[in-house]
């Protein structure tokens, strides 16, 4: 049984309250190369991150013009499984296309 404190001027609340925190979420990137195709990209995108084509192309374009797109947000197993997956299928096809997780 929990041990409680009791004040005049608090409530009676439990001794060792434990708070769950939400776990931390990290981005997965994509980075720009000069080698891997705007097509092969957008494959990565749909079939790694589950984007729609739409989605796809415009992270695909934010890969190209700034060198860097955010392909999703995950927890961290999750993100590092994507960043793994993203580079087995694009060392698969030969492509150096880059990809990371870093915290948000």
């Amino acid at each position: 049984m929990p041990e409680y404190i009791s004040t005049p001027e608090t409530p009676v609340v439990p001794k060792d309250i434990t708070r769950l925190e939400r776990p931390r979420r990290y981005r997965v990137l994509l980075h720009n190369d000069h080698y891997t195709t705007m097509e092969f990209v957008v494959e990565v995108l749909k079939e790694v991150f589950r984007k729609t084509e739409a989605e796809a192309k415009k992270i695909m374009l934010n890969v190209h013009k700034q060198g860097l797109g955010v392909a999703g947000t995950y927890v961290k197993p999750v993100a590092e499984a994507k960043v793994l997956a993203v580079h087995k299928k694009a060392r698969s096809a030969g492509y150096p296309l880059r990809c990371s997780s870093e915290p948000e």
